[in-house]
């Protein structure tokens, strides 16, 4: 017993008899315990930390102290005195070794495959398991009595240090292999990808690996950078998608490709030129050398997925919209232009079908539709709508053309989401004054502290305005914008034969005029028809469960969205937002190899509905048009809010519209 101790390991509960002097990373190694370390148990890293339990353990049998793995080594003392993250109750396994009985904790943080993003409650854990992963090693050099090559060597060291199989390694990887080992006095680290290919070599010790996460929108892109083996997000930006001049909604975008000669060219050119100034700027916020980026997932529309490959999306501008491939796409990043580590790789998510791209993939990787026992709508709000309905059983599939009113664009006094944009709104039942909150400031209009500065209603605010004036009553259930309140309020003033609302008297001065109503009626109207058409296909009037998801989704209030009719009846408690849940899904396939088989498995069984062709489609959007709702129920959303009673809009406009109305 004294001469083979018993080491237990929490909270793996794994166990096993060592001999005296044993390193404790080699016990654990041998046990399958699931400790980091880039080094190899060299002490250079310092990932391989463990804490020494003290006491007695009568469910183990043992008494566990300190002393029982010797005292700490001056490499420890040194790594102690820089670096704060190695605590004084911590010891390196590589140092530490068995001298008696021990119950060793290891710490979330000393685990390579930490649990780093949690979703809600009601979704799960990502287990951190990327797949590049870095390995110091200390490789032969050449001898005249063994002929072996510089790969060959390497590869010998991998498998005596590491357990790894036999590698492959491409041209531009070998091309560099000797320059790295004679710089490195052949001693290296390693990239390993997929644990099957040799990615990169780097001379002497290095421990930096980090993956750029890049969600392609068709109004925005947004990348994540990410510490590959911690799993942190150490940087974020997001930038216009400069497409947007060549047109704001995608469709607009074919046509420039198929009257420009050359077009699809030049709009390739500049989305990788901005997904490059993004992995620039986020590695200088993050004080990253380029070089160590390694992984690159990207996830984006069809169309936005095409022109990032240099794929001509123009099939996709008619039916039966065909991809040019709905896989995942493996690739350099040089292939796309993007100047980073020559050695790195870029994963671009399957799509789904040709208007349901990889950023829907990245969405149902996100919120997991597919695992659920409930029935789940998952609705990406953007320029193109895409939606998933589905359950472990079955998951359907749809995009809607909703085009930009969402995001302020064909909205008269709409901007993106930015300082001074309204993106709050309130309206006085009595007085119809309204008060709001605009990003950058935490306090409201009507209150002290307010500093004044508007300059436009983001996507968010336009939302909140039209499903307020319909709660006034001051557009009726058509979407009409009633004249007789004009003689209640100076904010309800006559335009031409319309009538509009004034939000702010100031400069500037921004109001909602009828047109703005259509636009946001037509464009929520497109979304819920698409919804309520995979509800037929599914066979359901109901849903368990609504998740909004997209960078707009996640600043819409959800029930001002129900108010509106964006979505079908659901109990609110059971609506959400889920924020950018293409981009985090990019984030999951970065951060765990497993995901990427997942998702190539999964859109298989996604069934794509084709709203273009279902003649439902028009009979839903018709139906729709009406706030929230012309015929459907709305049980939930009335139990939260009074609905206005329908009634018919008076004055000009609203006369106008019952002839319209007399005449079909």
């Amino acid at each position: 017993m004294a001469d083979n101790p018993l080491v237990v390991f929490t909270p793996s509960g794994r166990r096993g008899r060592f001999a005296l002097g044993t390193p404790l990373l080699t016990a654990a190694r041998q046990l399958g315990v699931d400790i980091d370390s880039v080094c190899g148990g060299r002490a250079l890293c310092g990932r391989c930390q463990v804490v020494v339990g003290e006491g007695s353990y009568p469910k183990h049998g043992i008494e566990s102290r300190p002393d029982h793995v010797g005292g700490e080594t001056e490499v420890e003392r040194r790594l102690r005195a820089r670096n704060r993250k190695f605590a004084a109750d911590r010891r390196l396994s590589c140092q530490a070794v068995i001298r008696g009985d021990l119950v060793i904790d290891v710490p979330a943080d000393s685990q390579v495959h930490k649990q780093v993003v949690r979703k809600r409650a009601e979704a799960r854990r990502i287990e951190l398991d990327p797949i590049v992963t870095l390995h110091y090693v200390e490789v032969d050099q050449p001898d005249m009595h063994d002929p072996a090559g510089h790969f060959e060597r390497l590869k010998r060291a991998l498998a005596r240090e590491w357990g790894l199989g036999d590698l492959t390694a491409d041209l531009q990887v070998l091309q560099s292999l000797h320059e790295a080992l004679t710089k490195g006095e052949f001693k290296v680290t390693v990239a390993v990808r997929g644990g099957a290919r040799l990615l990169h070599v780097e001379p002497g010790f290095h421990d930096q690996l980090f993956g750029l996460a890049i969600d392609v929108g068709s109004t925005t892109i947004a990348a994540h950078l990410c510490n590959l083996q911690t799993g942190d997000v150490v940087a974020a930006a997001g930038a216009m998608n400069p497409q947007i001049r060549f047109g704001e909604d995608l469709m607009s975008r074919v046509s420039y490709v198929m009257m420009n000669p050359g077009g699809d060219k030049e709009l390739t050119r500049v989305v990788r030129a901005a997904i490059q100034s993004l992995a620039e700027e986020t590695a200088r916020e993050a004080g990253v050398a380029l070089s160590d980026i390694l992984e690159i997932v990207l996830v984006g529309n069809p169309i936005m997925h095409h022109l990032i490959l240099g794929i001509d999306p123009t099939p996709l501008g008619g039916a039966p919209f065909p991809l040019a491939t709905d896989g995942a796409v493996d690739l350099w990043a040089s292939e796309l232009d993007l100047r980073l580590n020559r050695d790195t790789r870029a994963y671009v998510l399957p799509c789904i079908a040709g208007h349901v791209g990889a950023d829907a993939a990245g969405v149902v990787l996100s919120e997991s539709p597919h695992q659920s026992d409930e029935l789940m709508l998952v609705v990406d709000v953007g320029t193109n709508a895409e939606i998933v309905l589905g359950n472990k059983h079955k998951v359907l599939a749809c995009s809607s053309p909703t085009g930009p009113a969402f995001e302020g664009a064909q909205i008269s006094a709409g901007q993106r989401a930015a300082p001074g944009a309204i993106e709050r709104i309130r309206i006085d039942r009595a007085t119809l004054e309204p008060r709001f909150k605009v990003i950058g400031c935490d306090v409201w209009s009507d209150e002290p502290g307010f500093n004044g500065h508007v300059t436009g209603i983001c996507g968010s605010g336009i939302i909140e305005a039209i499903a307020e004036m319909y709660l006034s009553g001051i557009i009726n259930q058509d979407g009409v914008v009633d004249g007789a309140f004009a003689e209640r309020s100076p904010r309800v003033i006559a335009d031409g034969r319309t009538f509009s609302y004034v939000v702010h008297e100031g400069e500037p001065r921004l109001v909602i005029t009828q047109n703005d109503v259509r636009q946001i009626q037509l464009a929520k109207a497109a979304l819920y028809a698409g919804a309520r058409l995979l509800m037929d296909q599914m066979g359901v009037n109901t849903v368990d469960r609504i998740v909004l998801a997209g960078a707009f989704g996640s600043h819409i209030d959800v029930m001002y969205a129900m108010v509106l009719g964006m979505i079908p009846d659901c109990d609110l408690a059971k609506v959400s937002a889920a924020g950018n849940a293409a981009g985090t899904g990019a984030r999951i396939a970065l951060l765990n190899k497993a995901a990427r088989a997942e998702i190539e498995t999964v859109v298989h069984r996604i069934e794509k509905v084709e709203t273009a062709i279902e003649p439902r489609f028009q009979e839903h959007f018709v139906g729709a048009m009406a706030l929230p709702h012309k015929t459907a129920p709305y049980p939930n959303l009335a139990k939260a809010v009074t609905l206005p009673a329908p009634k018919a809009a008076t004055g000009p406009s609203g006369e106008a519209a019952q002839r319209r109305r007399r005449r079909g």
